[in-house]
């Protein structure tokens, strides 16, 4: 674990899963470059990301890691455990690890153990994780009306387009956009709005082995803007979200896809 100077107990906290690499890092950056003292998490030794994390202490926040596998229960509550030990608090949680299959598969090749793997990182995961941060986000609402708290989860526009040869990927990503609503009902007389965006094709080492397949789709038309997505159109959106810019729509959907799931004839 990694952890630069006391934290300002005045400032925010968001914790970020996943938040080191990719769509985590672009809304890490985004998030301190508004202020927010940051509480990240990943798989790799903090030794292999130690420039990622001075990196973003140059923005003048607190940057805690910890390595963390989401899909365990018990890294799950050491990570809540100690962010809040450290911290004092946290404000909002960011849902953003997750993992595409290690192999793409034909819908009737997917194995149970792939089935399995990605619905225990990317729908069970963050599910246990949101409840355990929700019930400190209400204990401290319920002390505090004025206490700052939101949630965002970050699935994918595979909520709702279907693909064939990921198909457990796509069944993963529409539980946690399910996850999403019910938490957003669930949290709303406590005055935590929770949020769900949806990443188009974002330029991150995920998709980085099938680059040269979607920059051929897209110069075709696939995307409408002409372009790939980057993490931080995904962090822009996320600060957005989570300043309170968009108040009255706890459930909101946001999809950051430059108009790729938009119908067309």
């Amino acid at each position: 674990m990694n952890t630069s100077s006391p934290p300002d107990g005045t400032r925010r906290v968001a914790l970020i899963t996943g938040g080191t690499r990719g769509i985590g890092l672009g809304i890490a950056r985004a998030l301190a470059q508004e202020g927010w003292n940051l509480a990240l998490c990943g798989m790799r030794q903090s030794e292999d990301i130690r420039s990622t994390l001075e990196a973003l202490r140059t923005m003048g926040v607190s940057v805690r890691y910890s390595q963390a596998d989401i899909a365990r229960r018990e890294d799950r509550d050491r990570l809540a455990a100690d962010t809040i030990e450290v911290f004092g608090h946290v404000n909002a949680l960011v849902n953003n690890a997750g993992r595409a299959p290690r192999t793409r598969a034909d819908l009737l090749d997917t194995t149970e153990q792939s089935f399995e793997e990605l619905i225990r990182v990317n729908l069970q995961g963050p599910y246990f994780l949101t409840q355990t941060i929700a019930r400190h986000l209400v204990d401290r609402k319920a002390a505090d009306p004025g206490f700052a708290a939101g949630i965002v989860f970050i699935s994918s526009v595979s909520a709702e387009l279907a693909s064939i040869n990921r198909g457990e990927y796509c069944v993963s990503k529409a539980g946690l956009s399910m996850a999403a609503r019910v938490f957003a009902l669930g949290l709303a007389p406590s005055s935590i709005p929770v949020y769900e965006v949806q990443p188009g094709i974002i330029a991150t080492d995920m998709t980085a082995s099938i680059r040269s397949v979607y920059d051929q789709r897209i110069a075709e038309g696939l995307v409408p803007e002409g372009r790939w997505g980057q993490p931080d159109d995904v962090g822009r959106a996320v600060a957005a979200l989570l300043r309170g810019d968009f108040p009255y729509a706890t459930g909101t959907v946001v999809r950051i896809d430059g108009g790729l799931s938009l119908p067309r004839l």
